[in-house]
């Protein structure tokens, strides 16, 4: 039997919500239902979090080519897992009943492309902002560092993991550099946002994310953020085949602005060390606008905006 025959008679209902907050007991229930729906999805982990959360590796299609996507390093862009999921659920149906993604046909990527997905790096901080961890001893050291912040909100203000730690400034691409800068804006010890840490990959999400990376061969990535409606596409002056071009289609489909990162964040980022390891495209993505996090009414115009970004990403056609 071919692995897209046989799905049931409700496969066209929705499993991934875009009416609650994204947890990760919302990820892990939807993994679960998809798996079981879509047999040809792949499912394992990275890693564990520092509360010993699994952090979700993902895989759909057996092409040559291979992309990788990511989402929610930052706790307070949780918006992006929903994202991502919401993505993945749109293209395995697409796959499973011959249809289209974006107006591509979905079986021809799945045989070119293997998307591997982790669709959120930070699931402890993603608790912490959504209020499914709201008490215990690591919500009690999490207020007690946000205290130090009080222009911060807390939780909704949190970006970093559970300990305190950026982890999208915790990658070997200038951290130095970027512990200068955020050392001078007087980010000194752990909290809500931008301490990078003791050294770089001192977190085990940061580290699954690194690890997995050099594990395989991806020929591009994106790392979905919010906010913002903009594109970077560039680290330092590495320049990088076709890497600005795809920028250009990506702002071409999704209306965003394509940038180049600020002097402040231009450091550490898992888009940094991807382009100077590997010298392939990788682009972060910020995604909706306002102040993080995004409330769910913005998701589908998030979702629409952004569409024709991830299902580029995965034709191996620049």
């Amino acid at each position: 039997m071919d692995k897209f025959d046989a799905f049931s008679n409700d496969a066209h209902n929705d499993i991934v919500p875009t009416d609650m907050n994204f947890t990760s007991e919302v990820l892990a229930w939807c993994i679960t239902r998809l798996k079981a729906r879509y047999p040809f999805l792949r499912v394992g982990t990275a890693g564990t979090s520092i509360m010993g959360c699994p952090i979700y590796l993902l895989k759909i299609g057996n092409g040559h080519n291979e992309v990788f996507y990511n989402a929610s390093h930052h706790a307070n862009e949780w918006i992006t897992s929903l994202l991502l999921m919401r993505f993945l659920e749109s293209y395995a149906r697409n796959c499973a009943f011959g249809g289209k993604i974006f107006d591509i046909n979905a079986q021809l990527l799945y045989s070119k492309t293997t998307l591997t997905m982790i669709p959120m790096v930070n699931p402890d901080g993603v608790d912490l902002v959504t209020g499914a961890l709201s008490e215990g001893d690591y919500f009690n050291r999490a207020a007690e560092m946000a205290r130090r912040y009080p222009d911060i909100p807390f939780p909704s203000g949190w970006k970093a993991n559970i300990r305190g730690i950026d982890l999208n400034l915790q990658y070997p691409a200038g951290w130095e550099n970027a512990r200068a800068t955020k050392y001078a804006l007087g980010v000194t010890a752990p909290g809500p946002r931008d301490f990078v840490g003791p050294s770089p990959l001192s977190e085990p999400e940061s580290l699954a994310l690194y690890e997995i990376t050099r594990t395989h061969d991806f020929t591009l990535t994106l790392s979905m953020h919010t906010q913002g409606k903009t594109i970077y596409w560039k680290y330092l002056d590495y320049e990088i085949k076709n890497a600005y071009d795809i920028a250009q289609k990506f702002a071409l489909v999704s209306g965003y602005d394509v940038e180049e990162t600020p002097i402040a964040s231009g450091y550490a980022g898992y888009k940094d060390w991807f382009i100077s390891s590997f010298y392939k495209p990788g682009f972060t993505i910020e995604a909706g606008e306002g102040i993080s996090p995004l409330p769910l009414s913005q998701f589908q115009s998030i979702y629409s905006d952004c569409l024709g970004m991830m299902t580029l990403g995965l034709t191996g056609l620049f």
